[in-house]
């Protein structure tokens, strides 16, 4: 006769789950509305979001560290509440560009929030679990919100752009499960905290580490696709080109930093271990990745799909730190993250500068370089805004990835590792190219012959959120040294 199960709600700790319930409430709350009352202005849902979203971050700031809850799937540590502040900052500085132009109309539809929320709360459900199901779970929600929100921008490169991503996240999926699935033959476990004591004990036995590389190799390759490594970035330029410039800017940061936080959990645990070929071969991606993404943004005629091609190489230079298992190297991930944030999303912002929407500026693209030439006698305020995020992205003092870029390459030779630093820093170098190529046009390039100067778009919400991202990448080094005393002290508490 089967027993009852007896569930004590105490030992559940069901405030571990308080983030996510915030968000998803609220995604049901807005088609609630939605369903009551037709036709809202959507200003009522970009301040329901916000507001949505601003009480989830204080659930998130008021969970205590190294908790588990729910059946113990939920882990609450510092990694998992700085990743949560991080998805939760980007998606708030996303909201509001909802109302800066009438012509995308997505934003006009209460389900492009509600969706926007669910995939906030996949992204939180990814990084606050160790459990290899969870994780999933929160992948596959995430991603098909996403995959929905790019085509809701319903112009023939989106629904193309929507249709690469879907298949090809996809695949990442079934690689992942397959290698779940291996990680289980292996050790008959889920929970990371549990593979790695069943794997520290087999680790000696012969012939074993044929299936532990194995499930890393395969998980490898779900994280590169998430994270847009070569050579699975192939998705990435064009589901950028198709998307609005805000999503594309988005998808260039909240993905990356949760599947950063899977790698960091996952293969952070090989290398811990000590499975060399795991540490090697995430070098190599890593190697990989930041150069040929470097050479590919060179010989880009489009600024948007320079800047996916950017933020790949940005990602292979993150991922560098993944191998060097040191307190230092994974705290670098975080810090570099978060100064990529506010200068990446405002740069994708300030794509929106153009007035003249019915103006081709070329046959293909429709953010080429051309676009730009001139800009600083048309609006030099906006020259001047984009010329700094460039400047940043490109590593130079004092603008906020310089001290992102050298904190990652301290750690990498603080590790040992002087020849990849050098290997590093020279990538650096190649990606300044590109990124002050866009400046030589701004600054030093009269506008084409026949071609309409571009305008700045000075709606209130962009002009805010451009202000904010401006403010901090000009000014971080004054944040620095408590961020980085956060940011250490939250992964230190961690385990990491």
């Amino acid at each position: 006769m089967l027993q009852p199960i007896s569930v004590n709600m105490a030992s559940l700790n069901l405030i571990t789950l308080s983030p996510m319930l915030v968000v998803i409430g609220g995604a049901l709350l807005i088609l609630i509305i939605d369903l009551l009352k037709k036709d809202l202005d959507k200003s009522l849902y970009v301040t329901l979001s916000i507001l949505i979203l601003f009480v989830d971050f204080g659930a998130t700031l008021s969970l205590g560290v190294n908790e588990r809850g729910f059946f113990d799937v939920m882990l609450i540590d510092g990694v998992s509440i700085i990743s949560q502040l991080l998805i939760l900052i980007a998606s708030m500085l996303f909201i509001p560009l909802a109302l800066t132009q009438k012509r995308f109309h997505e934003y006009s539809y209460p389900e492009f929030f509600s969706l926007f929320l669910f995939m906030v709360a996949g992204f939180q459900f990814m990084v606050a679990t160790d459990n290899l199901i969870l994780i999933f779970v929160g992948l596959e929600t995430a991603s098909l919100a996403l995959y929905t929100l790019i085509a809701m921008h319903n112009t023939p490169g989106s629904h193309e752009a929507a249709i690469k991503y879907f298949t090809l996240g996809a695949m990442a999926a079934g690689f992942f499960v397959m290698g779940a699935a291996a990680i289980y033959a292996v050790t008959g476990a889920v929970e990371l905290y549990d593979v790695a004591k069943v794997m520290q004990t087999r680790l000696s036995e012969p012939g074993i580490l044929v299936p532990v590389i194995g499930g890393a190799l395969l998980m490898m390759v779900a994280i590169g696709f998430k994270v847009s490594l070569i050579p699975f970035h192939l998705w990435t330029p064009d589901v950028y080109e198709g998307s609005s410039a805000p999503m594309a800017g988005y998808m260039s940061i909240v993905p990356k930093v949760t599947m950063m936080v899977v790698a960091m959990r996952l293969l952070g645990l090989y290398v811990d271990m000590g499975v060399e070929p795991v540490r090697w071969m995430i070098i190599a991606l890593a190697v990989v990745t930041m150069t040929l993404s470097n050479m590919m943004a060179l010989v880009q005629e489009d600024v948007k799909r320079m800047l996916a091609y950017s933020s790949i190489s940005h990602a292979g230079f993150v991922m560098a730190a993944l191998a060097l298992d040191t307190t230092k190297a994974y705290s670098s991930i975080f810090l570099y993250y978060t100064l990529f944030l506010f200068t990446n999303l405002g740069a994708f912002a300030m794509l929106w500068i153009s007035r003249h929407k019915g103006q081709t500026y070329h046959s293909r693209f429709h953010h080429p370089y051309e676009k730009f030439a001139g800009l600083i006698h048309t609006s030099p305020q906006g020259a001047v805004i984009m010329a700094i995020f460039m400047l940043s992205l490109t590593g130079v003092p004092p603008f906020s990835l310089f001290w992102g870029k050298l904190y990652v390459i301290s750690a990498t030779v603080d590790a040992g590792y002087l020849w990849l630093a050098i290997v590093m820093a020279i990538n650096s170098a190649i990606a300044a190219y590109y990124y002050l190529k866009l400046i030589v046009y701004m600054f030093l390039k009269p506008p084409a012959p026949g071609i309409e100067a571009v305008g700045i778009n000075s709606s209130k919400p962009l002009v805010v959120i451009v202000g904010i991202s401006v403010a901090v990448t000009t000014f971080s080094v004054l944040i620095m040294q408590p961020l980085l005393s956060y940011i250490s002290y939250m992964v230190s508490v961690s385990g990491y």
